[in-house]
């Protein structure tokens, strides 16, 4: 995967600005739905008005050290409308994703999913992409995929910047620190810093969402990968996952649950997904059992990864051959059709509510069915003289 996965739907028009939710906003909010998002709000709850202002949970934009996307409604939520797309109900959670910086990979779809059964959505973007998201996204650009069932846009109640390959900011090398690509980080962007930040921001968390990877060879085959290009695949993409349970697993809610994405690649060969990559992705699925029995018993959270079908995403155009994966996959997976990045939102909002309280250190399969095949059905041994 490109860098840009690490990256990761928004305003009421096109032009709007930023809602800072009052304190009396939030209140209405809890009375009306328990959800508690400015985005939920009749317009005359909320006063606009562009990022900045005061530090504190009460608020959904302030200064510094956190940024809020949040934007106004013309209705409130109810019950009905909150869990009518997934019969699910996420009411008064919070969920810390990871990896959203645009509104085309399964990291935006999930937090849509999440904010569909009224989950509250906290977003870590990777810092060279912040600017330009949160630029688009005041300036509309994600409004219609940000729009849920009920009319009212996703919001979310803070974006802070993050790179995933650092656990603390010690660790970050000078010339990362000095570098403009990094100037929009307002302060520590490592996950510890983040974990900490969002800790003392708005409290504890329920659900956490990792979808980063980055594999800076992944055009290579593994036989002319680099130490460097393996190992670089192996941290942006599985180790950073470990590092968010460790750090983010004290703020998790007892009951909690982390979620991760994978690919087929990681116990298949898939010719074109080089540079380690493959192996980042097994290492994952592994990680996932191990930190599903330490994580629960020490935090009573679950751990679970989703093996998603090819979606042509920004990121995995990187790859260099997305289309021809996609077009494979429904020549040969038995539902023959594209996947689609809400069927592993819908799938990944079951694996982080109360109906999947007993499943954990699981990889689910969300590829339409591709991974049970064992002969391709477009292959030229199949084809026969007419």
């Amino acid at each position: 995967m490109a860098r840009a996965a690490m990256m990761p739907r928004s305003c009421a028009s096109a032009g709007a600005k930023v809602v800072r939710a009052t304190k009396f906003a939030s209140a209405r909010a809890r009375a009306a739905g328990g959800c508690g998002v400015a985005s939920r709000l009749p317009t005359s709850c909320a006063s606009r008005s562009p990022l900045g202002g005061s530090r504190g949970p009460t608020s959904d934009v302030s200064v510094g050290t956190r940024r809020n996307l949040s934007a106004c409604s013309q209705a409130t939520a109810t019950v009905s409308e909150v869990q009518r797309v997934l019969g699910i109900d996420l009411r008064g959670k919070k969920a810390f994703v990871a990896g959203v910086a645009d509104d085309k990979g399964f990291g935006w779809a999930i937090s849509k999913a999440l904010a569909e059964a009224g989950c509250e959505i906290i977003l870590g973007t990777w810092v060279p992409a912040l600017k330009i998201f949160e630029t688009s996204y005041r300036r509309g650009k994600f409004d219609e995929s940000a729009t849920l069932s009920d009319g009212t846009k996703m919001t979310f109640k803070h974006v802070y910047p993050m790179d995933a390959v650092f656990d603390t900011l010690a660790d970050v090398p000078e010339e990362i620190r000095t570098n403009k690509r990094y100037e929009a980080a307002d302060g520590d962007f490592s996950v510890a810093g983040v974990a900490k930040r969002v800790k003392e921001d708005y409290g504890n968390v329920d659900i956490i969402v990792h979808s980063l990877a980055n594999g800076p060879e992944v055009q290579k085959p593994l036989l002319e990968t680099s130490r460097h290009g393996y190992l670089s695949a192996v941290s942006a993409s599985s180790y950073s996952f470990v590092s968010m349970v460790q750090h983010f697993g004290p703020l998790m809610n007892k009951g909690g649950a982390a979620i991760s994405l994978t690919y087929l690649a990681s116990e298949r060969v898939i010719p074109g997904y080089g540079g380690g990559m493959s192996s980042a992705k097994a290492a994952l699925e592994s990680d996932t059992q191990v930190l599903a029995f330490e994580a629960g018993r020490k935090y009573g959270m679950r751990v679970n990864t989703i093996s998603a079908g090819p979606l042509g995403s920004r990121a995995a155009r990187a790859i260099g051959f997305i289309d021809d994966m996609i077009n494979y996959s429904v020549a040969n997976a038995p539902m023959e059709k594209e996947l689609g990045a809400n069927e592993v939102a819908n799938v990944a909002a079951f694996l982080c509510s109360p109906l999947a309280s007993a499943i954990t250190g699981s990889c689910i399969y969300v590829d339409n069915g591709l991974n049970t095949m064992g002969l391709a059905m477009d292959s030229k041994a199949l084809e026969r003289d007419e």
